[in-house]
């Protein structure tokens, strides 16, 4: 498997990107499209992981103060789950995090993947919160 990372502007890759996030987020999570799509696209680093040439996970990342990364949009196909395609897609954002001079990245995460998110170094440091009708908390990282 491989990582593709480019904008909205990279086409077919931001393409990719999104058929992704709808399969994930609008088809199985039923988060309504106008929520998912939103008004930072544009403003975004977009990865797209790759098994050959099929896209099977993505991801976002922007930068939201000084040395700060935000990222958002993770997800992996159903059936790549637990197979390592998000650890992978999680260490490329992170890269480019640190590649672009962020010292630290955040993120909410859904609550079931919070484990998840833990065990690649990240802190919760919030209550839980609702976002497009599913539970989630903050977490942050600091990059070395």
């Amino acid at each position: 498997m491989n990582i593709a990372i480019g904008t909205s502007k990279d086409r077919p890759l931001y393409e990719d990107a999104l058929r992704v996030r709808r399969l994930v987020f609008i088809e199985e999570q039923h988060v309504p499209e106008e929520e998912e799509i939103d008004q930072f696209e544009d403003d975004a680093f977009h990865l797209v992981l790759y098994d050959g040439d099929i896209p099977v996970g993505a991801g976002r990342l922007r930068f939201i103060d000084e040395g700060v990364g935000k990222i958002e949009r993770i997800c992996v196909l159903p059936s790549y789950r637990g197979r390592g395609a998000g650890r992978m897609v999680m260490e490329a954002i992170e890269q480019l995090a640190t590649s672009k001079g962020a010292k630290k990245v955040k993120l909410n995460a859904q609550t079931h993947a919070e484990p998840f998110y833990q065990q690649l170094g990240y802190t919760t440091v919030s209550d839980v919160f609702l976002d497009a009708g599913i539970p989630h908390v903050a977490m942050v990282k600091p990059l070395e």
